[in-house]
């Protein structure tokens, strides 16, 4: 595999991870109690929209021209996993877990896309991409630790 299939690759896995999440935090939010972490969970929808898109242009750069990525079957599951909890009367401390686990998968692919060998574009883009992944899992885990009974 050529660096650059190898980039393509490694891009369109965070792409989908991305879309995971936006879908992931949209649902929360929307049965979230607490106002102003529903307005935190809105906010990180729209970001990791943007961190998309962002990513998809470079794609685009690296030659690709039909990105159509979109989320991947565990984060489907994920998600349905976090409806079913809120709707057994799981609370904010519940959906907040459920969040948490969903930016540790962030993390963890961020992590690994950072150890390929990436054009440097692509390679500052994530990271810094994955700095603001870091500081919302902390908020998320302060979130939650916050509702904690």
């Amino acid at each position: 595999m050529s660096n650059n299939d190898n980039a393509v690759k490694v891009v369109r896995s965070v792409i989908q991870v991305l879309h995971d999440g936006q879908k992931g935090l949209a649902t929360i939010a929307s049965e979230l109690k607490d106002e102003s972490a529903k307005h935190f969970f809105l906010e990180e929808t729209q970001m990791r929209a943007n961190f998309a898109a962002e990513l998809e242009n470079e794609l685009h750069r690296l030659g690709i021209h039909d990105v159509n990525e979109g989320g991947t079957v565990a984060g489907t599951v994920h998600r349905v996993w976090a409806d079913v909890k809120s709707k057994l009367g799981g609370g904010d401390h519940t959906l907040l877990e459920t969040a948490e686990q969903g930016e540790d998968e962030a993390k963890q692919k961020y992590a690994e896309a950072l150890k390929e060998t990436l054009p440097g574009t692509v390679s500052d883009l994530l990271l810094q991409q994955q700095g603001h992944i870091l500081m919302s899992h902390d908020t998320i885990r302060s979130l939650r630790d916050s509702h904690a009974s």
